[in-house]
């Protein structure tokens, strides 16, 4: 049986040979919207490139690395691919108090209205409960995605894809999924990649509902990079905190995945606690 593909099916197939050629000839590759002549390119990350983590603070990279990861509120770092770290699903420890001021029922509460917290992170969960909900955080994160876009980062890093898991029942990954998708669909069209950060076992339909890579924490430590590499054809950046974990990640991944090990406080280069190796 001959199948009929829709013209914009087929532009998308044609653009992702196209790019299977380019990253074997150069090693890398853009994607952009089939469907809007406007839309902007969009650059992915080389797999198994040189990677540093630099949430907590930035500072030069170091030397050999090309790609790093550092906060929404820092400059991307000159001469590498820029990843911009979002915390799309949860509130800052330091931002509580301005949600509360300006979108108190954008909190996820329990019975007792009160905000639900990841303990271990001190970070209180936004709700993406309802459609209506998650169109009106699309809004509030979509305008730090752009403002990375302008800083001139190449990809930002959605965290806490897996949000669901800390709300004492309050969200599904059903939930999560249809936000991430709304991010992704902003991401691109600013221009930028997005990498889903963590849920190893969401990966597949993460990559399917447009997320482009993966930030993986701890995947060597619990096993779980191959989910991430395979949804993702080895654009994994792997952050490990524990040495048996980047062993782990090393003896199993190291040459196919961008993995380094960081201190668990992510601290900048010269700070007491410092810590950083890789495979």
């Amino acid at each position: 049986m001959v199948h009929r593909i829709p013209p914009a099916l087929r532009r998308a197939l044609a653009a992702a040979a196209l790019c299977g050629a380019l990253a074997v000839a150069a090693g890398g590759c853009t994607a952009s919207d089939g469907e809007d002549a406007d839309a902007r390119k969009v650059e992915l990350p080389e797999p198994g490139v040189a990677f540093d983590y630099q949430i907590g603070g930035a500072y030069p990279p170091p030397a050999g690395v090309h790609a790093v990861s550092r906060d929404r509120t820092a400059k991307p770092a000159p001469g590498v691919y820029s990843i911009c770290y979002v915390n799309a699903f949860q509130a800052q420890p330091d931002a509580e108090g301005w949600w509360e001021e300006h979108h108190p029922d954008l909190l996820l509460r329990d019975a007792d209205d009160e905000p639900v917290v990841d303990r271990d992170w001190d970070e209180a969960l936004l709700d993406i409960s309802t459609a209506a909900k998650r169109e009106r955080l699309a809004g509030i994160v979509g305008k730090w995605i752009d403002a990375c876009a302008e800083s001139g980062f190449q990809a930002v890093e959605a965290d806490n894809l897996d949000s669901n898991e800390r709300s004492d029942g309050l969200l599904t990954a059903e939930d999560n999924l249809a936000f991430g998708k709304l991010i992704a669909a902003r991401a691109h069209a600013a221009g930028l990649a997005i990498g889903q950060k963590n849920a190893a076992e969401l990966a597949r339909q993460g990559r399917r509902l447009g997320f482009d890579f993966a930030v993986a924490e701890e995947c060597g430590q619990y096993d779980e990079c191959g989910a991430y590499a395979d949804a993702y054809d080895d654009r994994v950046f792997v952050i490990e905190y524990r040495s048996d974990g980047l062993a782990a990640a090393c003896a199993d991944w190291g040459g196919r995945l961008s993995v380094v090990l960081r201190d668990l406080d992510v601290v900048p280069a010269g700070e007491g606690g410092y810590r950083r190796r890789t495979c």
